[in-house]
């Protein structure tokens, strides 16, 4: 699943956005054939510039393309990751199932505006999303009252909060998630979930802030060392090899700021997803380190309790459209593009990722 690369002049974290955006197809995968694509860009209500790639079905007929109005879907992440990357194969493939599908990267991040790079924020991130559903809803040939949002691994937990801030996002899949919040709070497993840990990390923080704001944490380990845990192997073969690798992606290269998730660990994206009322998938693989935040996620979202979740909330009002779906040998990194039978993507794909699941998801939800 590897595309010839013509990979843009922006590679350095601090190049400005309007330097970036291009028109070459430089993605991690090919063009499918049965889909048009056009890089697009659009306004937040922070005022930051969001650049996508839309992908659009080949209509049979200009009747169809004249007449027809189409379901749409917003999709972004992996958290670190740009739209050349997982979003962009994910928007591809609904694509061909006959969505209208927008693929973008979040502000400071890929050829989004925003400074300094590679920065977050609940606010900013969450109406990312919502921008994203502004475009669409605008476009001649979407149906406004049928659009749904993708987000993956981090962004999964984004698109959770933007779900529950916004009725016009009608459906959501978080696919392999990460609660960005509950991470960057009470470390990976909740292994630092304490007072006291909480406080050593403010204090570093604090002191970063001071020392040298800018500086990046680097991206995804390399090389790899001899005892790495198997997901961070994982991450590895994704983003630092020809399966993954792109030059604007920050888990491909310097990663993101040091203080650059700083507010996200004093937030919590999920406080309110007990509340949505319009159907949600979250979708995880059956051996990823990270598919306790899905689980607890999903059962916080619909019985309103949850292991790692110090509030009891009500149960969801709308149980009936929530789904968890667990994919059989499947890691965290295997839902980004399918996954490959040896590191790498030197093998041959494994097509974990249940493409057909999700239209049909969609297609019963966006009616």
């Amino acid at each position: 699943m590897l595309a010839v690369i013509t990979f843009a002049a922006c590679t350095n974290t601090n190049e400005k956005m309007s330097k970036c955006v291009n028109d070459t197809w430089d993605k991690v995968f090919p063009l499918s054939e049965k889909v048009n694509h056009k890089k697009v860009s659009f306004k937040t209500q922070y005022g930051f510039t969001l650049v996508g790639d839309l992908y659009t079905p080949k209509a049979n007929d200009k009747s169809q393309i004249t007449n027809h109005k189409y379901a749409a879907l917003a999709v972004s992440g992996p958290f670190g990751a740009t739209k050349e990357q997982s979003s962009g194969l994910y928007a591809m493939k609904m694509a061909e199932r006959g969505f209208i599908a927008l693929a973008f990267d979040p502000s400071f991040t890929g050829e989004s505006s925003g400074e300094p790079r590679r920065t977050a924020s609940p606010d900013i991130n969450t109406e990312d999303f919502m921008a994203a559903v502004d475009f669409l809803s605008k476009l001649p040939e979407v149906d406004a009252e049928r659009i749904g949002i993708i987000g993956i691994c981090g962004w999964g937990g984004i698109a959770l909060n933007a779900a529950a801030a916004d009725t016009r996002i009608k459906a959501t899949v978080a696919s392999t998630m990460y609660d960005m919040t509950r991470v960057s709070g009470n470390g990976y497993f909740d292994s630092a979930d304490t007072e006291e840990a909480r406080h050593e990390a403010r204090v570093a923080l604090a002191a970063q802030r001071l020392a040298d704001p800018a500086a990046m944490a680097g991206g995804v380990i390399d090389p790899l060392p001899d005892d790495a845990p198997q997901f961070v192997k994982d991450y590895h073969d994704y983003y630092k090899t020809s399966r993954g690798y792109h030059a604007r992606s920050g888990n491909s290269n310097d990663g993101w700021r040091v203080i650059g998730t700083q507010a996200y660990a004093n937030s919590r994206f999920l406080y309110y997803i007990n509340e949505i009322r319009s159907a949600v998938l979250i979708m995880h693989g059956e051996n990823a380190h990270s598919r306790y935040f899905g689980e607890a996620a999903y059962h916080y979202m619909v019985d309103g309790k949850a292991d790692g979740y110090k509030t009891v909330v009500a149960p969801n009002p709308c149980p009936e459209n929530k789904e968890l779906l667990i994919i059989p040998d499947a890691s965290h990194c295997d839902l980004y593009d399918g996954g490959y039978t040896e590191p790498a993507g030197k093998g041959e794909p494994k097509n974990l990722i249940p493409w057909d699941k999700l239209a049909e998801f969609f297609n019963k939800n966006l009616k």
